[in-house]
């Protein structure tokens, strides 16, 4: 190791050839070489030399350690070390070695490894840059100079430890004057005092960094710094015109817009808000405004209807102003501004107008037609004053009791008016200006009809009354015209029972009377209703007075005069049926009666019809009923075999609801053709045919259903079985007999079509 730090040199070709380099002290073991060298001849670094090389050949020097024989090459006879490529300090800035010398022939180390440093040395090659960038900053409008807005940094990839290749310097290539930078820090701030947003919002500035301390050959990069001016309130709204004028029709009604208008705030947001209000006028109780929040309009509405014919014109005096103010910016004046709103009345043509809310009218009943019953007035409140034209709308007046005057509202009846049938009569007039826009105007005319004494009073009840000897019976009346305040009911007996022997009669002097019973002894058998006219009036003007009946019944009673019974068969009768009409009801029933009898006693001596309409087993009616035979046999022993016919006893036994295959002849001239509609001729043909058929038995037909024989070719006669039994009867003539057949014919006649079919 001591003799390779004694030989090693310390200086290159190039230092040693071109720069003449004083002397100067170098680590031992430290070699440097220029990074970014492009000269022809690889660099020497520096050259290894041991003391024990004799020069003569016979020591060689090995090189090893990172970019050994690749980077850095050795010559192993002088020891001379030469980089081959060139060399980028900010890819690797230092490389380690080791070198040794062996003997040549046997490669034995002479002395022990000795490791070295070979250090890039750095150049200026690399510009400084701005690894965040583009940078977006925002700095309140009106900022005082100075403030700070953003700082922006710039990197230099050069060694910072040697020269002045990593020192950087700031400065401002767009954006003067309104911005300016720190060389060292690179902060950002504020140049001009009362930077405007409303003039201008947004600056473009371009910062750059340059190294070598900003000395000429230095290397620079750029950045771009957006800067956006924000909103301080620092402007009151400002109405646009000094006066405004608007315009509104006499017939708009409450809260239908008048107009607008708005003063313009350039600032931003709540900046920018403006409220509204009407400082004083004399339409303050006209119009009223509010705020559009979206477009921040003043909207002029009106609040009362105005009257073109009243007043023409109003002014209002309108303030606008901001709700936030800035303190900072107080001092700048007030935050509000105020306009004149000029609204001018229009003419509408309006519909006339009554002059009273409502009419109320009397009329005496039983007028005569054409009797005035009051006038209304309406008239036209617009300058032109057009005349009116009345009239009665027809749903109002629908059977046209009333007719008015189109020209001077007099209202007169059609024909006279009953009280006692509507007391009131509620209609409406309408009234529109001649040569106007047809708008009209309607009034309520009430009209009572006043009462006059037309109606005679009568019976409040028409009930009967019942009597016993002694009769003590109050009776009142009713008047359908109205009753004055003293106005009383008056009652006598009719002057042609005023001396009866039976009833009389005491007026009450409150509008009732009291019947009195002055004689006893009545007899129901001689005469049991009583007919008692009673006279009443009503002493009202003209008095009116009738004559009512008072129906008085005699009663049976007892000691008590409880009532026990009345005579009331009569009103019963002539309310009811009369007593030969009841008989007439009887004698029909009876004949009724009589045929029903008589139509079933026939069907029991009926012979059994040729067609079973009722699918019933009477064999089981015999076995229920357990009847004895003759003699001493009883049920058990009774052999019905006896009962049949010699056909029958042999096995043949006839059924009526198929064809037989053996046909008897009929007598000629009997059997109705088959489309016969005397269904009447038919039946009976077909009885006698029954009759004097051979094959049937002489005993009731019941007999044949008791016994079903043995080898029968029809089978058994059982109801359930015989539904399904295939028939070959003809039934195509039911057709034909009318629709008392019609269920009979649709149950045989289709099914035999059905079958034919298939």
């Amino acid at each position: 190791g001591q003799h390779f730090k004694d030989s090693l040199l310390d200086l290159d070709t190039n230092r040693r050839g071109v720069l003449h380099r004083s002397k100067r002290g170098w680590v031992w073991n430290q070699f440097f070489v220029i990074e970014e060298y492009t000269g022809p001849d690889p660099v020497l670094v520096g050259r290894l030399h041991s003391d024990v090389d004799s020069g003569n050949g016979n020591i060689k020097y090995i090189l090893s350690g990172e970019g050994a024989g690749t980077i850095f090459v050795i010559d192993d006879k002088t020891g001379n070390i030469h980089a081959t490529k060139t060399l980028d300090r900010e890819e690797q800035a230092q490389y380690t070695l080791t070198a040794q010398a062996v003997a040549r022939d046997t490669n034995k180390p002479l002395e022990p490894p000795s490791e070295f440093i070979v250090k890039v040395q750095d150049i200026n090659d690399n510009p400084p840059e701005f690894l965040h960038g583009p940078y977006y900053a925002r700095v309140a409008e009106m900022s005082n100079v100075g403030t700070s807005v953003i700082k922006v940094t710039a990197t230099d990839a050069d060694d910072p430890t040697y020269g002045n290749s990593a020192r950087l310097v700031y400065s401002i290539l767009q954006g003067q004057p309104y911005f300016s930078v720190e060389p060292q820090t690179g902060i950002i701030r504020t140049a001009l005092p009362n930077m405007d947003r409303e003039a201008r919002q947004e600056y473009d500035v371009v910062i750059q960094a340059k190294d070598m301390g900003g000395h000429m050959g230095g290397l620079s990069g750029t950045t771009q710094v957006k800067i956006t001016l924000t909103d301080v309130n620092d402007n009151p709204p400002k109405f646009a015109q000094g006066v405004y004028a608007m315009a509104v029709s006499e017939d708009k009604v409450p809260g239908e817009e008048v107009g607008r208008l708005k003063a313009r705030d350039p600032d931003l947001a709540e900046n920018g808000l403006v409220d509204y209000r009407i400082l004083e006028g004399d339409g303050m109780n006209f119009f009223e405004i509010t705020k559009d929040s979206e477009t921040q309009e003043a909207v002029v509405k009106l609040k009362k209807p105005v009257d073109f014919e009243t007043k023409r014109s109003y002014t209002l005096k309108v303030e606008a102003s901001n709700p936030h103010v800035d303190p900072r910016f107080a001092t700048w004046g007030p935050y509000k501004d105020t306009t004149i709103v000029k609204i001018s009345v229009e003419d509408a043509d309006e519909p006339p107008t009554f002059m009273a809310p409502s009419y109320n009218f009397e009329v005496e009943e039983n007028a005569p037609a054409g009797t005035l019953v009051g006038r209304v007035h309406a008239k036209d409140t617009d300058i032109m004053n057009n005349p009116v034209r009345y009239m009665i709308p027809r749903y109002t007046d629908l059977e046209e009791f009333f007719t008015i005057n189109t020209e001077d509202g007099i209202i007169k009846t059609t024909r006279p008016l009953d009280r006692e049938a509507q007391s009131w009569h509620n209609i409406s007039v309408s009234a529109a200006e001649i040569g106007g826009h047809h708008q009209d105007a309607k009034v309520r005319v009430n009209i009572k009809v006043k009462d006059v004494n037309d109606n005679a009073p009568e019976f409040a009840t028409q009930n009967e009354v019942l009597v016993c000897e002694n009769l003590i019976e109050t009776v009142s009346a009713t008047d359908k015209d109205e009753m004055a305040h003293r106005q009383h009911f008056h009652f006598r007996l009719a002057p042609e029972v005023a001396n009866n022997h039976s009833f009389s009669l005491k007026d009450n002097r409150d509008s009732t009377a009291s019947i009195f019973v002055i004689r006893k002894g009545f007899s129901r058998l001689s005469q049991d209703v009583y007919h008692l006219p009673i006279e009443i009036n009503d002493n009202g003007v003209p008095p009116l007075s009738s004559t009512n009946t008072l129906i008085i019944r005699v009663c049976s009673c007892d000691s008590k005069d409880t009532i026990l019974s009345c005579n009331v068969e009569p009103f019963i009768l002539s309310a009811g049926l009369s007593t030969g009409a009841l008989i007439a009801i009887l004698a029909c029933i009876v004949i009724l009666l009589a045929i029903v009898v008589l139509f079933v006693a026939l069907r029991r001596q009926k012979k059994e019809p040729l067609i079973v309409f009722e699918e019933e087993d009477i064999r089981e009616n015999i076995i229920t009923y357990d009847d004895e035979g003759g003699g001493e046999e009883d049920t058990e022993a009774f052999d019905i075999a006896t009962l049949q016919n010699p056909d029958g006893a042999n096995g043949f036994l006839p059924r009526k609801d198929i064809k037989p295959e053996l046909q008897y002849p009929m007598r000629p001239g009997l059997r109705p053709i088959g489309n016969s509609v005397d269904v009447d001729d038919f039946i009976k043909t077909r009885i006698s045919d029954a009759d004097n058929d051979p094959t049937a038995p002489p005993y009731d037909s019941i007999q044949i259903y008791g016994y079903e024989g043995r080898g029968s070719i029809a089978g058994s006669l059982s109801s359930l079985e015989s539904v399904t039994t295939d028939s070959d009867l003809d039934y195509d003539y039911l057709q034909s007999w009318g629709p008392r057949f019609k269920k009979l014919a649709d149950l045989y006649g289709t099914k035999d079509s059905a079958d034919d079919n298939s």
